[in-house]
């Protein structure tokens, strides 16, 4: 990947691709899918609220006529509704091209979810390990080839991984501390997939990517003084979702791009989208391994590579 001018315009076309995006209802995921659909591929919105993604997904057809978008039921919360969608979307799609796990909550009050974990590290981690593998057959059955993209954040740089307590059980829970953790755990989670998948006989690119700045919903639920500060001011200092959504979408589309990096803004915050660095914490090979073992044992699910 040489350049670093890659725009909208440079999507290669989609036609005939199936595209699942999670959290594609709003923010950057619903930028991503109108770029894709825009682009001829058959998206499949996979979000947890179907009435607001059907809203969504009418406003999408409205703007690309042509284009074919389908809505599924998916609460990354649930690791009963995650099994659910994966045995419907195996049995109908065949196969999937691309897997873009970009659903996130951030900064949120502490809560659990379904299972009994963390809220944050259970939804931007645990769930989508979860949705990946589970839908592993799908991605390894495309004939040409197929992408996960998993979509991180430029604070994964201020995470800190407590593999001995994920769940902040024995210590204070902190909002940005633990989306900060659930965000490097994206990467590591990244980073021993491409392990796996470059010494297996399987053709799958695992891609990273993180937006930088963009006017999304995260961090608007929650009581604390950030969250006011959030849902009142940042949308007059961010750019939109748009121009965040680049960095994930080049990483879908882009055959110059390759399995195992990190694509974000030039700048970090901005600009247009280009192969970055991650920290050291997220190129921590033995954190990533000890996770995935973690993410295994809490999920039940196991990776066929």
């Amino acid at each position: 990947m040489a350049d670093t001018k890659w725009t909208a315009n440079d999507i290669p076309d989609q036609s005939g691709r199936t595209v699942v995006i999670t959290g594609a209802n709003s923010g950057l995921g619903r930028a991503s899918a109108s770029m894709l659909a825009g682009a001829g591929a058959h998206v499949v919105m996979a979000c947890r609220n179907p009435e607001k993604a059907t809203r969504a997904a009418d406003e999408l057809r409205s703007l690309h006529p042509a284009a074919r978008i389908d809505v599924r039921q998916l609460d990354l919360a649930s690791l009963g509704s995650i099994r659910a969608f994966a045995d419907e979307m195996t049995a109908d799609a065949g196969h999937i091209d691309v897997l873009m796990n970009n659903a996130g909550i951030m900064a949120v009050d502490r809560g659990r979810t379904e299972d009994g974990f963390e809220m944050q590290f259970g939804v931007n981690h645990l769930g989508h390990f979860a949705l990946t593998g589970l839908l592993m057959p799908a991605l390894a059955a495309n004939p040409n080839g197929a992408r996960i993209v998993n979509v991180s954040s430029m604070g994964h740089r201020a995470g800190r991984m407590d593999l001995d307590d994920p769940h902040a059980e024995n210590r204070p829970y902190r909002r940005w501390p633990a989306y900060f953790q659930s965000k490097l755990a994206n990467l590591l989670f990244h980073a021993e997939l491409h392990e796996r998948l470059s010494r297996s006989d399987v053709r799958i690119e695992a891609i990273a990517a993180h937006p930088g700045t963009a006017t999304t919903e995260l961090g608007k639920v929650g009581s604390s003084a950030s969250n006011w500060v959030i849902r009142r001011m940042f949308f007059a200092m961010l750019r939109g979702p748009e121009p965040g959504a680049l960095s994930q979408v080049r990483a879908a589309t882009d055959p110059s791009v390759l399995g195992g990096e990190f694509i974000g803004p030039r700048w970090m915050m901005a600009g247009r989208p280009q192969r970055e660095t991650p920290s050291k914490r997220a190129r921590h090979s033995e954190d990533a391994r000890r996770l995935w073992s973690i993410s295994e044992r809490l999920t039940g699910v196991t990776f066929d590579i």
